[in-house]
């Protein structure tokens, strides 16, 4: 099977729920529609059901679970106003929780938050920011975590690989990539992927001097004080952590080097740019941003995702939320 069909057949063992805030896009809808008739998961899509069928041009299958924020019981709303209250410890009013909730997002994220639904996809239609800054106040990121990052899944044949962070970080610091190399292996594993961890410089081992440098080098040490189990390394460059013969004469003694499977970027430029060129020039399948980090999954999508896109990390999101 390939890596769709093993996903597929798992999360079809568990009828994950999973929220779509944006019942106004047809690639949404027809997504969803498309994930309830395939008996994969239960979609629950937002909005006035009779708007969400003229996206989808046709009548939703009753598998498929719409909700109506605007019309949502009094009762039911100011339970989820007082579980946000709560939640965000003073920093809103309940007059302000009452606004922010009429947002698709805040209020999909609340639905995840309380266990009503398993997970959320959104982005098609909203910047990333719209998609993680509720989920960043209201899931939160694990203990021990101080951001979330983003991560893609690089599928060619039966090639696998996991390169992070190359959707949320710009900068991160030192200890910010230690997290981000620790997180994307739980990630990895979760497709398979038997982690090795390079993070990635334009230095191999001390090869060049830089403040740049010495920051991914500092990371190695953290993430291996974080998981001393884990086979993480660096700083490598990008032919030092994936070729054999180059890795024997650039870092002979590496237990990762000329085999890595787990790419992580020193920030956000270099990433960004690493998984376009593998998508575009080499042919790779990109997908994701996947999420890494938080209580619970919410998935980013691009504004330029198609159906399939939205199908696929709608996937990935009831995958994570059977492993979280």
């Amino acid at each position: 099977m390939d890596l769709f069909e093993e996903l597929i057949a798992k999360v079809k063992t568990t009828s994950a729920k999973i929220v779509f805030p944006e019942g106004n896009d047809s690639r949404i809808v027809k997504a969803a529609v498309r994930l309830a008739q395939d008996g994969i998961l239960q979609p629950v899509i937002l909005g006035e059901r009779s708007e969400i069928e003229k996206c989808a041009g046709q009548t939703l299958p009753a598998e498929i679970q719409t909700i109506d924020p605007a019309a949502y019981p009094v009762a039911a709303f100011d339970e989820m106003v007082a579980a946000f209250v709560a939640r965000r410890k003073g920093k809103n009013t309940a007059e302000q929780a009452r606004q922010l909730l009429r947002d698709v997002n805040y209020f999909g994220t609340m639905l995840v938050y309380l266990g009503k639904v398993d997970g959320l996809v959104s982005g098609a239609v909203h910047p990333t920011g719209d998609t993680v800054r509720p989920a960043l106040q209201i899931i939160k990121t694990k203990p021990g975590i101080s951001r979330t990052s983003g991560a893609f899944i690089m599928v060619r044949g039966q090639e696998r690989y996991l390169f992070a962070d190359c959707a949320i970080n710009i900068d991160p610091d030192a200890q910010q990539l230690a997290e981000i190399a620790v997180e994307s292996a739980k990630t990895a594993r979760l497709f398979k992927i038997d982690p090795k961890i390079a993070l990635l410089s334009f230095s191999t081992l001390g090869s060049a001097q830089s403040p740049v440098v010495d920051k991914v080098a500092t990371a190695v040490k953290i993430a291996q004080q974080l998981a001393p189990a884990e086979r993480i390394d660096g700083e490598l460059q990008f032919d030092a952590a994936f070729v054999p013969n180059v890795a024997a004469k650039k870092a002979p003694n590496s237990k990762v080097a000329g085999q890595a499977n787990v790419f992580v970027f020193p920030e956000l430029q270099a990433g960004n740019i690493g998984y376009k060129i593998a998508q575009r020039m080499g042919g790779f399948t990109a997908i994701g941003p996947i999420l890494q980090g938080l209580n619970q999954p919410v998935s980013d999508l691009s504004r330029g995702a198609s159906e399939d896109d939205v199908y696929k990390v709608a996937v990935i999101t009831a995958m994570q939320a059977i492993n979280n």
